[in-house]
């Protein structure tokens, strides 16, 4: 990526397109040379870049190139003396940069004109604006800080940001923003980085800085990452005194210095040193790091070998202004850029001395100057820039910024509680109070939005009430069946009477529309409360967003970037949006709760007994969510799961491999929407349709007898053993018991050899332009297998046409929609159904939509793939096809399941959208086989064999749904409006794993809703 940029970067230069026109700056995005060394020589020894740094560099004085490592502050006024200023520090102390303090843009941008009118060598215009122009200037877009954007969790939108800021800046003439801080804030006593941190969690942290930078540098404007080596822990503001890093290297690795090593690591151009006293760096008591050779050259150039910009921070704060000729040693140390001195005449002269008498080598100055003007090349400053004035507020406040700002807020939004699943609300309860803790007026548009999903009565909560008071409030409060709790109070100490008395029988949902370190002061009532939801601001946007979360109109996925005291750590948070049921009570609809409850005694002995290490169960009741529960982890207690990293919890968001659900949530599926369309019958045969069945034995087969599992194909074929050379091992592939050759358990009796290769021709460990099925993350296929096991299906001898369950004629059906739909069967049940229903986690090859830490682990394949199978389908015919198949491959959760066959109980509609026709529906789910229990695609309790039925005893002859080898089923019961959905991993870490069904996990659930609902 580097390399393109600069590419990129070289061709706009022989385009001649990095001047700007005479009446307005380029704002067209310009790439900034990549941190990398052997870029940056490359860059330098580009013959255009070459040609103008050394004609600049000839004409300069060793004073002048002395001024060029200067960055000088300056007013955006445009009074005589400041305009004095201004002249002096640019014609005689020819200096490299300005930074402009606050003010008005339209000042500053005209001081830039008449600064780069006057200067021999075109200036670095730098800017402070950590959370946009609005941190300096005066009437400029407003975005969040950086501790709100570190909630959100898609940093495509703080790419957007750093991109539109790029934008901005450089519509002001500006090609420098020290930005973004790079801080790890884990210190809550923090003066001065507190909120300007993305948050606590270096990882995270380094996420966000690395995608605000790529957007601020691939908007053509460098990105400087501060304050380094991290100014995160402190409790003294550097601007005022000295602070202290009193940690062990080890420590400041994990934390302090893990966002710039991230950052170094993807090539971002600048870095700027703070004012910290680092003693396991710099032995020296008192100085600073950024005059320390130790921490500049040692450390940030020559260890973690940086060779971008560095700057230090500002020479004029406290935390430096003690020591003497600090620029000297500023440069000594090894920074490139020297900002903000308090006395530039002394500071120059005192380098100039120091040059004379061999304390600093003048081709050291050289070499400083020699780069920085290569950046300001790179930055589009080989010609002077010129900025029109007319217009300027116009293009700086845009629809486009106004709206990511709106974006931005609304991704920050983030739920800290529900443990109760009390959100979403239930639409039909109507008696609701809005207990307001702030100025009325101020929620009026929450208030507005909130009306239309319910009767909100307003309650002013007034100050400092007595406890007659407080008992009253609580009294009338009693009488509402919801209290949402709305707090746009930033002062809440006289309201804390109220929430120490505060405990109502009435579910309460906080709403905090202020920030998060200000809930504190009423703690004990937010630790009490059943659902909690922080929006950070009040305004109008944020405002209607937390209606509709309320009500699940509207999505929220925040996750908390610092903790709040006690109450909440770093990375809480829940998802909730259009797809998240709404909390009903069981009772309402027929439903024993007490009852119902017993489930999770059933799914804790599962895991208790080793039949899985966690799993998610769903019910729906007449569309209503009754039950939405996760147990267990992702990889359990035992020995496998402690030689790896810890095992994380399993959510409801955790993402389940289904295996042979796929063939109803996903194949099924696909074959309905084309019988809708009129392009597929049941008597069709397939061979019409599939060239590689003509003429074979197959070329009879009709889609009811795929669907029926009565085709007289086989149950299976295994497709991968064609991919292996068979020359590369020696004896069998499998045995009946294990050996030195076969050592390898892959089933409850067989063993297998893993030493084998895969045929040369077929294999890669990398994708190519032919090597495009991917097996697993070092595995990838040549195209051309599919042509092997298409035809492995076409030779493989057609059997009696009698009920045998076959995953190869479901692979059949997927040919067989693709070729209808005249597209891949995964890209056209994303467009007719997952992405219309809003299913965000469902889909095949989920690591292209989602990160792998969000999937849980199927299984470990020691034999085949020879590694952990997590985010690639477990079943080996569909990994061989590259993971969409039509018997198996479809990853999702139990929730979005459950939305999937909600659609098929309604008649095909969900949400008031339709999918299928009601009539296709009817035929689909209620025709049985005459010789099986099979119907079509789906499977049926079995009531002349109840000891073979995949069902309860209890589950009346109308169900339909399915099963799948790792764990999983889906249920409708159209007779009481039941969906019943439950996935786990049960094959993790062995597929061989049968105490899911010797325990009979799934059917006894089941029979416990019959249960709960006879009661």
């Amino acid at each position: 990526m580097k390399k393109i940029f600069l590419f990129a970067f070289i061709f706009l230069v022989f385009c001649g397109q990095l001047a700007t026109d005479a009446q307005h700056v380029s704002t067209r995005p310009v790439p900034v040379p990549a941190a990398d060394p052997s870029l940056v020589c490359s860059l330098q020894n580009d013959t255009r870049c070459r040609q103008w740094v050394d004609s600049v560099l000839k004409q300069l004085t060793l004073k002048e190139r002395i001024g060029q490592l200067f960055i000088y502050t300056i007013a955006p006024q445009q009074n005589k003396a400041n305009r004095e200023l201004l002249r002096k520090v640019v014609e005689d102390y020819k200096v490299g940069g300005l930074l402009f303090s606050g003010g008005l843009m339209q000042n500053q941008v005209a001081l830039t004109n008449e600064a780069q009118q006057m200067a021999d060598v075109p200036l670095m215009i730098t800017f402070d604006g950590e959370w946009g122009l609005s941190m300096r200037l005066r009437g400029t877009p407003g975005f969040p800080k950086n501790m709100v954007l570190g909630c959100i969790r898609d940093d495509s939108l703080i790419y957007e940001y750093g991109r539109e800021m790029a934008r901005q800046c450089r519509e002001l003439g500006v090609q420098v923003n020290f930005a973004p801080v790079a801080d790890v804030n884990i210190n809550p006593r923090n003066p001065v980085i507190n909120t300007r941190s993305f948050g606590e969690n270096p990882r995270d942290v380094a996420d966000k800085v690395i995608a605000y930078s790529k957007g601020l540098e691939d908007g053509g404007v460098l990105s400087v990452s501060k304050h380094f080596p991290g100014h995160g822990d402190t409790d003294v503001d550097s601007h005022k005194a000295l602070p202290t890093l009193p940690f062990s290297r080890a420590r400041l690795d994990s934390v302090e210095l893990y966002p710039f090593k991230k950052a170094i690591q993807a090539g971002l151009g600048g870095i700027m040193v703070g004012h910290l006293e680092v003693p396991v760096f710099e032995p020296r008591k008192g100085l600073p790091s950024s005059l320390s050779r130790n921490v500049v050259h040692d450390l940030l150039t020559r260890e973690l070998k940086f060779q971008g910009l560095i700057f230090t921070d500002a020479l004029a704060m406290k935390g430096v202004s003690g020591n003497s000729s600090i620029c000297l040693q500023a440069l000594k140390a090894g920074n490139d850029l020297l900002l903000v001195p308090r006395r530039i005449k002394e500071e120059v002269e005192a380098i100039l001395d120091a040059v004379k008498r061999g304390d600093l080598k003048e081709t050291d100055v050289e070499r400083k100057c020699r780069k920085v003007l290569t950046y300001k090349y790179a930055l589009g400053l080989a010609r002077k820039p010129y900025v029109r004035l007319s217009g300027l507020g116009t293009r700086i406040n845009t629809p486009k910024t106004r709206d990511l700002i709106r974006r931005l807020n609304l991704a920050a939004i983030t739920v800290l509680d529900n443990q109760t699943k009390l959100l979403p609300l239930d639409p039909s309860v109507k008696e609701v109070a809005v207990l307001n803790i702030g100025d009325s007026r101020e929620i009026q548009p929450f208030i507005k939005e909130l009306s239309q999903f319910t009767r909100p009565v307003e309650i002013q909560l007034g100050k400092n009430l007595t406890t007659a008071q407080c008992r009253q409030l609580q009294d009338s409060l009693a009488r509402y069946k919801r209290i949402l709790v709305c707090v746009t109070e930033h002062r809440l100490t006289p309201y804390q009477t109220f929430f120490t008395q505060f405990a109502p029988g009435v579910p309460v949902a906080y709403l905090c529309f202020i920030p998060g370190k200000q809930v504190l002061q009423i703690h004990r009532g937010i630790s009490a409360g059943e659902a909690v939801i922080l929006a950070h601001s009040s305004n109008d946007d944020v405002q209607k967003q937390v209606a509709g979360i309320l009500y699940g109109r509207a999505s929220a996925d925040g996750r908390l970037s610092a903790s709040i005291g006690n109450l909440f750590a770093a990375g809480t948070g829940l998802s909730l949006g259009p797809q998240t049921m709404p909390h009903f009570v069981p009772e309402e609809y027929g439903i024993n709760s007490r009852l119902l409850s017993r489930i999770d005694e059933i799914a804790e002995e599962g895991i208790r007994e080793g039949a899985y290490p966690g799993c998610q169960i769903v019910i729906l009741k007449d569309g209503k969510e009754m039950y939405n529960k996760a147990f267990g982890t992702y990889t359990g207690k035992g020995t496998a799961a402690k030689r790896e990293a810890k095992s994380v919890p399993v959510t409801s968001a955790s993402v389940y491999d289904l295996a042979s659900l796929t063939k109803t949530t996903a194949t099924l599926l696909a074959v309905m929407k084309l019988y809708d369309k009129g392009r597929l019958n049941l008597t069709d045969r397939v061979s019409d349709y599939l060239p590689f069945l003509q003429d074979t034995d197959k070329k009879d087969i009709t889609v009811r007898e795929l669907l029926l599992h009565e085709s007289g194909l086989p149950s299976t074929l295994l497709f991968y053993q064609d991919a292996i050379d068979k020359d590369s091992y020696s004896g069998t592939l499998f045995k009946g018991r294990p050996d030195n050759v076969h050592p390898v358990r892959i089933g409850s009796r067989t063993w297998a050899n893993p030493k084998f290769r895969f045929r040369k021709e077929l294999a890669s460990k990398v994708r190519t332009e032919e090597f495009t099925l991917q097996v697993s993350d070092s595995l990838w296929l040549n195209r051309s297998f599919k042509d092997e096991y298409l035809q492995k299906i076409a030779d493989a001898p057609l059997r009696d046409k009698r009920y045998r369950y076959s995953c190869v004629g479901f692979i059949v059906l997927q040919q067989l929609v693709e070729a209808r739909a005249g597209m891949p069967m995964d890209e056209f049940l994303a467009r007719e159904f997952y992405t219309p229903m809003g299913l965000k986690r469902t889909g095949f090859l989920p690591l292209r939509f989602l990160k792998k830490e969000e999937i849980v682990p199927s299984s470990k394949d020691a034999f085949l793939r020879k590694t952990t199978l997590q985010g690639f389908v477990h079943d080996e015919s569909a990994a061989f096809q590259g993971g969409v198949s039509g018997n198996a491959g479809l990853f999702s959760t139990a929730g979005e399941v459950a939305r999937i066959y909600q659609m098929l109980l309604n008649g095909g509609e969900l949400d008031g959208t339709r999918y299928l026709s009601r009539e296709t529906c009817k035929l689909f789910t209620t025709v049985v086989s005459k010789i099986s229990r099979r119907g079509l695609g789906f499977d049926k309790p079995d009531s002349r064999h109840p000891q073979k039925s995949p069902c309860a005893a209890s589950a009346p002859a109308s169900v339909y749904g399915h099963t799948g080898f790792t764990g999983t089923c889906a249920w409708v019961d159209p007779d009481n409006g039941l969906v019943y959905v439950f996935l786990s991993n049960r094959i993790y870490p062995d597929a061989w794993n049968t105490r899911l069904m010797r325990l009979d996990i799934r059917t006894r659930i089941q029979e416990v809703i019959y249960e709960a609902l006879k009661k």
